[in-house]
């Protein structure tokens, strides 16, 4: 299965994100609170996905995007927003994302998302 690296800054999300993909015999081998925690985790681990919540503080979703883009341009990334976030989830699919995860989080349709992409 996958490795994952999950960038989220509720640590409630990243709970339930890795016991769903767990699970379901993915692994994941890093969790970031900010895009900038992201980028530098990046420097040191090779996941085979990404997920990047869109809002989070010190440097948003979008911005991290933007620079995975840059240096790590066949990276998969999914995206992960509330709802009412739809035009900043066009921009990131317009950035290179994959696709996008609804919050609330819900588990079935995020492990279909996630496991289009990976397996």
């Amino acid at each position: 299965m996958a490795k994952i690296f999950i960038v989220d800054d509720s640590r409630i999300i990243r709970k339930v994100l890795t016991a769903a993909l767990t699970g379901a015999g993915h692994e994941i081998i890093g969790e970031a609170s900010n895009g900038e925690e992201a980028l530098t985790a990046l420097e040191s681990i090779t996941p085979d996905l990404v997920t990047l919540d869109i809002t989070m503080p010190v440097m948003d979703g979008l911005e991290t995007l933007a620079n995975i883009r840059i240096k790590y341009p066949d990276l998969k990334v999914i995206m992960i927003s509330a709802a009412g976030q739809k035009n900043k989830v066009m921009q990131a699919l317009k950035l290179g994302a994959l696709d996008f995860i609804r919050k609330p989080v819900e588990k079935d349709e995020m492990l279909d998302v996630i496991n289009k992409h990976v397996v």
